[in-house]
């Protein structure tokens, strides 16, 4: 039987959280200590711990990799990251959530697992090479955030302000 904890050749792919986090403007970004990806340039996340909710997931790995404390908001993207060995067995398999998140407290700090953190002006993501899944991440996530916020009005609400007879 495999080591459920081992993320490397797993009997099933393993779920994980990442987040898009704007301060000041800045995008943030994080350096990755291990693989996969080890040394390059990504958004903040991690994998799902049982028995946790997808939103305390992302809240919680962003606050150990940056230690910045987030408001979770809305899911950007779902999508597969499988990445094969030389004998294309498969190495690493997650099914990645990526949200927008909100900082409300915290100051960017690198943390556990990654050995840098970064604030990046959105028009200034290249150097940091990630790759072409986290640049459209990223992308997506700006423009739900520049997005109005919808107005949800319920029925009996409405019944209140608009009074009999409208």
């Amino acid at each position: 039987m495999s080591d459920p904890t081992n993320r490397r050749y797993p009997p099933r792919p393993i779920v994980g959280v990442g987040a898009v986090v704007v301060k000041e403007g800045r995008v943030v970004l994080i350096r990755r200590k291990f693989e996969p990806l080890a040394g390059q340039w990504s958004l903040p996340g991690g994998a799902l711990e049982l028995g946790e909710t997808l939103a305390s997931g992302v809240a919680r790995e962003v606050f150990e990799e940056t230690g910045l404390i987030v408001d979770v908001g809305p899911v950007i993207e779902v999508f597969d990251r499988i990445l094969f060995d030389d004998a294309r067995k498969v190495q690493y398999h997650y099914v990645l959530i990526d949200y927008l998140c909100r900082p409300v407290d915290g100051e960017p700090r690198p943390g556990s697992d990654v050995s840098e953190v970064a604030l990046v002006e959105p028009g200034a993501l290249a150097p940091y090479g990630l790759t072409d899944t986290a640049t459209a991440v990223i992308a997506r996530g700006l423009e739900l955030r520049a997005a109005p916020e919808p107005v949800h009005r319920d029925a009996e609400q409405d019944d209140h302000q608009t009074g009999p007879g409208r």
